[in-house]
């Protein structure tokens, strides 16, 4: 084996084994604090919540808390620039220490849930046993 190649085997294996990684997380906020958030669909714990992701792009968010509306939002989260084409593999898999992609989504604000009408659910509640006594099965 010749020195140059021994030399480029050395290279090779030294950067196999300083392989370095792009952590991406993302920081989800309400304000009243407390609030059930769904992140596509899938329930991810209570806000203030931190939690890594794998993509880039869109991502449809819920916020639920008792006593307030129900907040339904959606936020683009982008890529920086050192993770578009070409430049992500050398930040994936070059460069050899970790990097953290951190995003702090817009503080979602619940409003507190209005009082019912007190008229207008007795009479629904009127209709309600109206349907399931008179109704004919």
């Amino acid at each position: 084996m010749s020195a140059r190649s021994l030399v480029l085997l050395i290279v090779i294996l030294s950067l196999a084994f300083c392989v370095g990684c792009v952590r991406r997380t993302m920081t989800l906020n309400t304000d009243p604090q407390g609030a059930i958030v769904h992140l596509n669909d899938i329930e991810i714990g209570r806000t203030p919540v931190t939690v890594d992701f794998t993509w880039y792009g869109d991502y449809d968010i819920v916020y639920r808390k008792e006593g307030h509306t129900t907040l339904v939002t959606h936020h683009r989260v982008r890529a920086p620039w050192y993770q578009i084409w070409p430049l992500d593999f050398v930040s994936e898999v070059l460069i050899p220490w970790e990097i953290h992609d951190h995003h702090q989504l817009p503080l979602g604000m619940l409003e507190p849930e209005p009082e019912p009408d007190a008229e207008a659910l007795v009479q629904r509640a009127d209709e309600m046993r109206d349907r399931t006594v008179f109704s004919e099965e």
